[in-house]
């Protein structure tokens, strides 16, 4: 059986690590200097992969804080995936073909699809899907707009066009340490018989352990922010918890 893959957070918002809560970019909190430093920290106490978000990005839909990406991407062994400002087959080219292995696509799976499907068919399982979903219905722009579309019917159809990787949050519990929303998840995996990575609210050990006896349903790994920002466990910790499984 495949296993169950943790993926540390770096947010980075004017070349430092940030985390926001619920998105909100007025409720930020500064965690180090160096995203560089931090990812190689997560990469030495034995991360395979790092989930980076460029927030500069993702609110200027464009790219920012790419040059800490390939810093990353070129000089550690961990495996790199990218959110944020993605908005053009000129953006994930060039992160792609520049060591970085994911690409995360957003809101543009609703504003603007026929972009979408069409890096999904030219790259595949590089490509990530992030569904960020508040009461089941999807948000986009960095969480300041919700649509009308439904969560899962968005899945369902990007499942259809070749998406093998979701990324689903639920704002509600983004950076609240209040638990994930289990159901939510299973269910996004369930619906679109892809591997789905949980996103928002894990805040202890058995959290992770909780969605890890969902592998089987499609439920592949979790992103963990600020849990590890905060002390709630060490990463060394997390990662031998879920190896255990």
């Amino acid at each position: 059986m495949s296993q169950f893959i943790l993926y540390p957070a770096i947010d980075m918002r004017g070349g430092k690590c940030v985390r926001l809560l619920q998105g909100d970019y007025n409720k930020e909190t500064v965690y180090g200097d160096s995203p560089f430093d931090m990812a190689k920290t997560f990469a030495d106490d034995g991360a395979s992969w790092i989930h980076m978000v460029d927030l500069d990005g993702a609110k200027q839909g464009k790219l920012v804080n790419h040059q800490y990406v390939l810093d990353v991407a070129s000089k550690l062994s961990a495996k790199v995936q990218i959110g944020g400002g993605i908005r053009t087959e000129e953006d994930v080219d060039f992160y792609l073909q520049n060591g970085v292995d994911r690409v995360i696509l957003g809101s543009a799976a609703i504003s603007n699809p026929t972009f979408v499907k069409k890096m999904l068919s030219k790259y595949q399982e590089k490509i990530a899907i992030g569904i960020d979903a508040k009461d089941g219905y999807v948000s986009t722009e960095g969480w300041l707009n919700t649509s009308n579309v439904k969560a899962t019917e968005l899945g369902k159809e990007l499942a259809r066009a070749g998406a093998e990787v979701f990324i689903f949050t639920d704002i509600a519990t983004d950076g609240m340490l209040s638990g994930p929303n289990v159901a939510a998840i299973v269910e996004m995996a369930e619906v679109t018989g892809k591997s789905v990575i949980a996103s928002g609210g894990v805040s202890s050990l058995s959290d992770l352990k909780t969605l890890s006896t969902y592998k089987a349903s499609g439920v592949s790994g979790a992103i963990v922010g600020k849990a590890l920002y905060t002390n709630k466990f060490q990463l060394s910790d997390a990662l031998k918890e879920v190896s255990l499984l």
